[in-house]
C-alpha cells in the first residue's frame, strides 16, 4: 500500500476509536496526579497497551511506561511520547482536594493522543508496511513542582533528576531511539488550531539561604547580622546586572523570598530564597547564573552574613527539528485544514524538559488547541475533545508513517541532518560539572 492509503487506514481506525480515546483523556483529567506519583495514570497506559497486545515495561523513573512495536524492518526507531503528570493548581474545579493537583496544562491530552496513535498504528496493521520501529512512551514529572519531595527521592537514590525526561536520558531509555515526537495543548485564537515550531528558554534553579546572627531588633540590633538585609542587597545586586544581559539571550531572573525571618522583634538570622535563571542557550544561562551567584554572595559580604547557594537541575532550551516539524505541519493541515495550522515563529519564555531531549536526538513539540483559559490557572478547561485528544493522535500516527515508509527514507534524512549537542555521557557530564561548580 502507498503512503496515503496507509494514512487513511490509520486515521479511520483512530476515528472508530475516538470515543475510547476521549474517555481516556477525560478520565485522566478527572484524576490528576503529581510528578513521580502518577500510579493511577500509569495503570491506564498499561491497560491500553495490554488491550493492544503489546508488551511494555513499567516503573521507569518510578512511574514511567514504555512499549515498543516492530515494523517489517528495524532500520530506525521513532518515539511517540506523552506526559503523565499534572500541575499544582488547587483552585481548579477539578483539582485533587488533597494534593492540589490539576490538569490545567493539558498533559491528559498528551497521554490520550499518544495512546490514540498507538491504537491507530497497531490496530490498523500498518506497522507491517513500515521499515522501522515505534516506541510509545509515557513519562513522569514534567512539571517542576514539589522540589523538596523530589530532592528527597534523589537523596534516596530513586531518581537522579527532578524532570522525568531527564531521568529517562540518565537511565538510557533514549539510547535506542532515533527521534521523538509529542504535542502540547494550547489555548489558541483567531481560527488557529495548531502551531508548529518555535524555541523556548531553558533554566537552572537555585535555593539560597542567608545566615546572619539574631538579636533583639529594638534593644540591641547592633549585636545582630541581618540576613534579610543581605538578601535585599543580593537582589539589588542582581538588578544591577540586568543591563549586562543581552536581549538576544532572553535572560529572566525572578527570585522570591520564602522565609524572611522568624519574628518582627528579632533581627532576621535566616532568610531563604528561590530563583530561576532562564535563557535561550546554555551558554547564556551559565553566564547569567555566575553573575547571579556573584550578586548573591555580594549581599552576604556587604553585611557580614553567610550565604549558601544550592544549584538545582533545570531544563535545557527547546529547539524543534525543522524536517520533522514540516512533516507534522502537513499532517495537521490534512486533519484540521491549511488555514488552521501555522508556524510558531517566535521565542517563548517557558521551559520544558523536552528541551533536554532535543539536545540529544531530533524531536518536535507542536501545540494543538481544544482548550480554553490560561495554562496553570483555575480557568483552564477542555472545550473541544476531538481537537484536544484525537487530532494529535492522527497527526502523530501519520507523521510516523511519513518517517518510516519507503525504507525509512525521511527518518534517515532527519538523522543525517541532525547534529546532537550531547550524547548521554556528555549530557550527564555537563549537568554534573555545572552543579558541582562552586
Amino acid at each position: 500500500m502507498n503512503k496515503e492509503t496507509l494514512k487513511q487506514q490509520v486515521c479511520k481506525v483512530i476515528e472508530n476509536h475516538k470515543d475510547e480515546i476521549i474517555a481516556i483523556g477525560n478520565d485522566i483529567f478527572s484524576h490528576p496526579e503529581l510528578g513521580y506519583k502518577e500510579f493511577r495514570t500509569a495503570d491506564i497506559v498499561k491497560r491500553v497497551f495490554g488491550d493492544l497486545g503489546i508488551q511494555y515495561r513499567d516503573k521507569i523513573g518510578v512511574t514511567g511506561v514504555r512499549a515498543d512495536v516492530k515494523g517489517r524492518k528495524s532500520k530506525l526507531k521513532v518515539a511517540v511520547m506523552g506526559e503523565l503528570d499534572a500541575v499544582v493548581c488547587p483552585d481548579h474545579p477539578h483539582a485533587d482536594p488533597q494534593t492540589g493537583a490539576a490538569h490545567s496544562c493539558g498533559h491528559n491530552a498528551q497521554i490520550a493522543g499518544m495512546l490514540g496513535a498507538a491504537i491507530g498504528l497497531v490496530k490498523s496493521g500498518v506497522m507491517s508496511e513500515l521499515d522501522g520501529d515505534v516506541s510509545f512512551m509515557a513519562v513522569p514529572a514534567e512539571e517542576y513542582v514539589e522540589i523538596g519531595y523530589r530532592q528527597k527521592l534523589r537523596e534516596e537514590g530513586k531518581i537522579q533528576f527532578l524532570g522525568g525526561k531527564q531521568e529517562w536520558i540518565a537511565l538510557g531509555e533514549l539510547e535506542d531511539v532515533d527521534m521523538l515526537m509529542m504535542y502540547h495543548s494550547a489555548s489558541t485564537e483567531d481560527g488557529i488550531k495548531a502551531l508548529v515550531g518555535g524555541t523556548s528558554n531553558g533554566f537552572v534553579g537555585k535555593l539560597v539561604t542567608y545566615k546572619g546572627v539574631e538579636a533583639h531588633a529594638g534593644g540591641a540590633p547592633h549585636k545582630g547580622v541581618n540576613a534579610l538585609n543581605a538578601a535585599m542587597v543580593g537582589m539589588m545586586a542582581i538588578h544591577a546586572n540586568r543591563e549586562t544581559f543581552q536581549d538576544s539571550d532572553h535572560i529572566r531572573v525572578h527570585p522570591i523570598i520564602t522565609k524572611g525571618g522568624d519574628l518582627v522583634n528579632i533581627v532576621p538570622a535566616e532568610v531563604v530564597m528561590e530563583t530561576y535563571v532562564r535563557g535561550k542557550s546554555m551558554d547564556a544561562i551559565v553566564d547569567a547564573s555566575a553573575k547571579v551567584n556573584r550578586a548573591l554572595k555580594a549581599g552576604a559580604m556587604a553585611v557580614g552574613a553567610e550565604v549558601e547557594i544550592t544549584e538545582i537541575p533545570g531544563y535545557l532550551p527547546r529547539n524543534n527539528n525543522a524536517l520533522m516539524g514540516g512533516l507534522m505541519k502537513e499532517n495537521l493541515s490534512t486533519v484540521l485544514g491549511d488555514e488552521a495550522v501555522t508556524e510558531l515563529n517566535r521565542h517563548g519564555a517557558g521551559s520544558s524538559d523536552i528541551g533536554d531531549i532535543m539536545h540529544v536526538i531530533p524531536a518536535i513539540h507542536p501545540y494543538i488547541g481544544g482548550v480554553d483559559g490560561i495554562a496553570h490557572s483555575k480557568h483552564y478547561e477542555i472545550v473541544d475533545e476531538e481537537l484536544a485528544y484525537v487530532a494529535g493522535a492522527k497527526a502523530m500516527a501519520m507523521t510516523v508513517i511519513d518517517l518510516l515508509i519507503d525504507n525509512a527514507e525521511k527518518a534517515e534524512q532527519v538523522v543525517e541532518n541532525y547534529k546532537p549537542i550531547y550524547n548521554k555521557d556528555s549530557y550527564l557530564e555537563m549537568w554534573n560539572n555545572f552543579f558541582n561548580a562552586k
